[in-house]
C-alpha cells in the first residue's frame, strides 16, 4: 500500500472527526450521527494502518485521535468500583495465572539454590568463618536475627518492608524491557541471601527459630516476588517468540497485562508486610505464627486459581485496554 497516497486520500476524514471531537458539547443530532460513522471509519483506517505500515508517528496520530472519539461516542464510563472489582477478579488474576508455569518454575528454582547454598554453609566451618567471625555469628543467630523483625516500631516497620519489597517486585517486572535477562540473577542473589543466614542458624541449631520467624511472612513475600519474576521474563520471552501474532501487538497487549500484575503485588506485598511486623515477632506460638502465614498463601495461591481459571475460559487476557480501536481490515 502507498501509505503517502492513503494519507492524503483520507486526511480530510481525520481532520473532521478532529473539528467534531473538539465541538461535541456543541454538535446537532446530525452532527452527532456523523461523529459516529466518522469515528468508525477511522477505527477501520487505524488498523489498516497498523498492518500496512511501520510510521509510529501516524499510528501515534490516529490511535490517540480514535481514543478522544470513542471517550466521545460513549461518554459515560463504569463506575470506578466496578473497574476496582475487574481488576481484582479479572485483570491481576488472570496475567498471573498465565504466568504460572514460569511462577513455579521461579520458585522450585529459588528453593533448590537456596537448600544447595544453604546446606553447603551448614557444614563448611570455613566457609562460615569466610563469612563472619565466630563471635559475629554467634551474635548474629542469639540476637540479631530474632530482634531485626521486634527492633523498630510495628507500624514504621511495616511500611519499610512494604516500600522495599514492592520496590523489589516492580523493578523486577521492569527487568522485561532487557528480556528479562537480569531476573534469574536478581533470584539468585534473594536466594544466596536467605541461604546464608538460614546455613548460619543451621551450623548452631537454630534452624528452627529461622523458619519460625521467616515462614510467617515469608511464604507470601517470596512467592509475590517469585510471581514478578515469572512474569518478567514471560514478556520478555514475547519479544523472542511472539507466535503468530505481529511481535508488536503482542508485546503491547503483554505489556499492558503485566501492569496488572505490578499494581495486583502492591497489595499483596502490603499484606506480608503487615505480617511481618505484626505477626512475625508476636508472641503468639511458632505454630500458631506459621499457621497464619500458611493461610495467607493458600488463600492467595486459590485466589490466584479460582479468578484466574474462569478468567482464562472466558478468553481474558488481563490487558488494561480491553476494548483497543481494530476494525477488521483487508
Amino acid at each position: 500500500m502507498d501509505i503517502d497516497a492513503f494519507v492524503t486520500a483520507h486526511r480530510p476524514v481525520w481532520d473532521r472527526l478532529d473539528h467534531l471531537v473538539k465541538h461535541r458539547s456543541s454538535l446537532t443530532g446530525t452532527e452527532v450521527d456523523e461523529l459516529v460513522e466518522l469515528y468508525q471509519r477511522v477505527s477501520t483506517h487505524l488498523s489498516i494502518v497498523r498492518s500496512s505500515s511501520s510510521d509510529p508517528m501516524l499510528v501515534g496520530r490516529l490511535s490517540a485521535l480514535v481514543a478522544r472519539a470513542r471517550s466521545a461516542v460513549t461518554g459515560a464510563h463504569a463506575p470506578a468500583w466496578r473497574e476496582l472489582v475487574r481488576f481484582f477478579t479479572v485483570s491481576f488474576p488472570v496475567v498471573a495465572y498465565r504466568a504460572r508455569w514460569w511462577w513455579l518454575a521461579s520458585s522450585l528454582a529459588f528453593v533448590a539454590v537456596s537448600w544447595v547454598i544453604g546446606a553447603w554453609v551448614a557444614a563448611n566451618p570455613d566457609v562460615q568463618a569466610s563469612i563472619a567471625s565466630p563471635e559475629q555469628i554467634t551474635q548474629l543467630v542469639e540476637e540479631d536475627f530474632a530482634d531485626y523483625y521486634s527492633e523498630h516500631p510495628a507500624a514504621s516497620f511495616a511500611g519499610r518492608v512494604w516500600t522495599n519489597n514492592a520496590w523489589l517486585a516492580v523493578q523486577t517486572i521492569g527487568y522485561a524491557v532487557v528480556l528479562g535477562v537480569p531476573i534469574p540473577y536478581v533470584l539468585y542473589v534473594n536466594a544466596e541471601n536467605v541461604a546464608v543466614s538460614a546455613g548460619l542458624m543451621a551450623s548452631r541449631d537454630k534452624l528452627d527459630i529461622f523458619f519460625g520467624l521467616i515462614l510467617p511472612h515469608g511464604l507470601l513475600e517470596l512467592t509475590a516476588v517469585f510471581l514478578a519474576a515469572a512474569v518478567g521474563m514471560r514478556l520478555g520471552w514475547t519479544v523472542i517468540d511472539p507466535g503468530p501474532r505481529r511481535r508488536v501487538e503482542v508485546l503491547a497487549e503483554q505489556g499492558r497485562a503485566v501492569m496488572s500484575v505490578a499494581l495486583g503485588l502492591v497489595v499483596v506485598l502490603f499484606l506480608s508486610g503487615l505480617i511481618e511486623a505484626f505477626v512475625t515477632p508476636s508472641g503468639l506460638p511458632t505454630w500458631a505464627r506459621v499457621g497464619i502465614g500458611v493461610l495467607a498463601e493458600v488463600a492467595f495461591l486459590a485466589y490466584v486459581i479460582v479468578f484466574g481459571r474462569r478468567a482464562v475460559a472466558r478468553n481474558e487476557t488481563g490487558d488494561l485496554e480491553r476494548a483497543p480501536d481494530v476494525a477488521p481490515s483487508a
